[in-house]
């Protein structure tokens, strides 16, 4: 990260951006050409580990290219507005925001598969769920174990600040 003094590593802020942003946008491997898709998620953040949880379609191309390649990258942001300055460099963006990689899992386990989509329904709502084994039949569930990650976040500079 170059600039540092943006960087964010307290555990209670990271849980604000987490939970403030609503989707992820997906970088997965397509040969030699990115493939990105913006996705919800669930999430799980404990002891510094970070799991994201996804859902879909039970079939398409973006689990084509995870069986070719699990590998993945991630980015997500929250709190993004725009200021002004009194010169064209002084304008510029407020945001908070996590990136990183990982490596993607098709769940097949039943009970996995409640429990994400119960963390993910969660993370959208605010609201419990609960799903049978009738539900998550019919959705594909991906686990994202994060390998790396950086949040960072860019306030509102003093000087415009009225």
């Amino acid at each position: 990260m170059r600039r540092r003094e943006r960087k964010v590593e307290d555990t209670k802020e990271i849980k604000r951006i987490l939970d403030e942003s609503k989707y992820l946008q997906l970088g997965l491997c397509d040969k030699d050409q990115p493939y990105v898709v913006p996705m919800n998620y669930g999430y799980v953040y404990e002891e510094d580990r970070l799991t994201f949880y996804l859902h879909g379609a039970t079939e398409g191309y973006k689990y084509e290219l995870i069986a070719k390649n699990p590998k993945v990258a991630f980015a997500l942001e929250c709190g993004v507005e725009p200021f002004e300055g009194k010169v064209a460099c002084q304008y510029g963006m407020i945001y908070s925001s996590i990136m990183g990689k990982g490596v993607a899992h098709l769940i097949t386990d039943v009970e996995e598969k409640k429990r994400a989509l119960t963390l993910l329904m969660k993370a959208q709502t605010g609201k419990d769920f609960t799903f049978n084994e009738e539900l998550v039949s019919i959705v594909n569930v991906i686990r994202i174990d994060v390998t790396e990650f950086e949040a960072k976040s860019r306030p509102l500079p003093p000087a415009m600040q009225k």
